[in-house]
């Protein structure tokens, strides 16, 4: 059955949640938008391709950093509003410099940093 971008649902900026994750060890590596469009690119290219809201601009993962997401593997959830994209990962996911954009956690009350940046 041939995939029909338009069956997903996205919200009234056109928008889909897209949530990254490293398809080795399957750590959550960060969450970030996507329209049609994007969403399109991505599966042309295998270059994970988010969306801007700040930028009003495509993005592609690691095009100046050099921190790219290959795809792996394109999924979408049961209410098809949010995607999981499984990808190769090379070096850190976040633009903090840390493997994961999830680095803080909240441990007995009170905030706790779970990973150091990279550099």
């Amino acid at each position: 059955m041939q995939f029909d971008v338009d069956s997903l649902k996205f919200d009234d900026r056109g928008l889909i949640p897209a949530i990254a994750q490293d398809d080795i060890s399957g750590e959550v590596l960060m969450m970030a938008w996507m329209n049609a469009d994007a969403v399109r690119r991505t599966l042309e290219t295998g270059k994970v391709t988010y969306w801007s809201r700040s930028r009003q601009s495509f993005w592609i993962k690691g095009e100046s950093s050099g921190n790219v997401q290959e795809l792996v593997d394109f999924r979408f959830d049961c209410d098809r509003d949010c995607l999981l994209v499984r990808v190769k990962q090379t070096g850190p996911a976040c633009h903090t410099n840390r493997r994961s954009c999830f680095y803080t956690a909240v441990r007995e009350g009170g905030e706790v940093e779970l990973m150091k940046p990279e550099h």
